[in-house]
């Protein structure tokens, strides 16, 4: 193996009204659920037509992580691969779920899985692993 750790990646989804609170809080429950160290998120991904909001990029500020927005075309690469079917995401952007598919998208097409989605009033967030090459 490289001296390369993997990238973790939060993929996040969210309404257009929320605040950049709620998802930095969700972000820190995905972490903590996948034990994983609050310093050891690498990117905040989301779709493009809200990695233009305010409170996405707020977020991926105070969570220290790098803020990454993801091609619908990108998405939909990544939607085979996203285990949570949600029919209200599936009916809005063509996958099952956005934070799960931006996670994965974000984080390379090695990346895997480590926590489903989770969801707070408005917001879910999916956490993923990117391999790094040996």
């Amino acid at each position: 193996m490289g001296g390369d750790e993997a990238m973790i990646v939060a993929g996040v989804g969210f309404r257009r009204g929320v605040a950049a609170d709620e998802i930095v809080m969700l972000v820190e429950l995905a972490l903590e659920r996948a034990a994983l160290a609050p310093d050891s998120l690498s990117r905040l991904a989301t779709i493009e037509v809200l990695a233009t909001l305010p409170a996405f990029s707020e977020a991926a500020r105070r969570l220290n992580a790098m803020a990454s927005s993801v091609a619908a075309s990108d998405l939909a690469k990544a939607a085979p691969r996203v285990r949570t079917q949600s029919a209200r995401s599936i009916a809005a952007h063509g996958v099952g779920s956005v934070a799960e598919a931006a996670a994965l998208a974000a984080a390379g097409p090695r990346a895997e899985l480590i926590l489903e989605r989770i969801a707070s009033s408005s917001a879910t967030c999916a956490l993923a692993r990117s391999e790094t090459d040996p």
